[in-house]
């Protein structure tokens, strides 16, 4: 089964937005960092989740970001499926932080349980059928409109979602043009997908890679 090794963000700063990372979530070691200059306008087609356990989590970790330099896109409010919020990295990444607890069991922690990278897709029945042909296990699958795969050993779980949903969810406008600043790292070789997303084989970037560090790439944020 083929999974994700890795995540790229292409960032202007990579100090500045391992900083925000370390402060705003305590992440350091599931996504990479990467300078690039890249242009790029609006959204980007894609937003990462943090899954925790309880509301008073999600509270502590957008306040946090909020704190550190975050733009917030969505008020942590609760809805049918729980309580979450959105935000938006100064790197211009979008995180949604989310847990589907209605109420706290406990003291508030910032303790993430699960990441998940969203790509905004125009067609997610042609996107699962790319996807499950290179390898990826299907996990969920809801129609046309949300496709979930398994993550096995990976640290990122990948989904498929439609990119005006996506951006709707995400509280922006699913416009954008230019470089979705995102790469992905797996073992199933290195290939673009149907709307752009570029993955790239992570068993050649770690021979490629001088001792003691990773080829062009900041640490690992997660």
């Amino acid at each position: 089964m083929a999974i994700i090794e890795s995540v790229t963000l292409d960032v202007a700063d990579p100090t500045a937005a391992h900083h925000f990372y370390t402060a705003a979530f305590g992440l350091d070691t599931q996504i990479r960092l990467r300078a690039c200059e890249a242009p790029t306008t609006g959204f980007r087609g894609f937003t990462l989740s943090l899954t925790v356990s309880q509301p008073g989590n999600v509270d502590s970790l957008i306040e946090a970001a909020l704190d550190a330099g975050a733009t917030p896109l969505k008020p942590a409010a609760k809805s049918l499926w729980g309580y979450g919020g959105v935000v938006q990295a100064p790197d211009g990444t979008i995180w949604k932080v989310a847990t589907s607890a209605k109420k706290d069991t406990g003291p508030a922690t910032r303790e993430i349980d699960e990441i998940v990278l969203l790509l905004g897709v125009a067609d997610v029945v042609a996107s699962k059928r790319f996807y499950a042909g290179r390898g990826l296990a299907v996990a969920k699958s809801f129609g046309r409109m949300y496709v979930e795969f398994e993550a096995g050993s990976s640290p990122v779980k990948l989904a498929l979602y439609r990119r005006r949903a996506l951006a709707k969810d995400a509280g922006v406008s699913p416009d954008g043009t230019g470089s979705h600043r995102i790469a992905i790292g797996g073992d199933a070789g290195a290939f673009t997908d149907p709307d752009g997303f570029a993955w790239e084989s992570e068993s050649d970037r770690k021979r490629m890679a001088p001792t003691g560090g990773s080829a062009g790439s900041g640490p690992l944020v997660g």
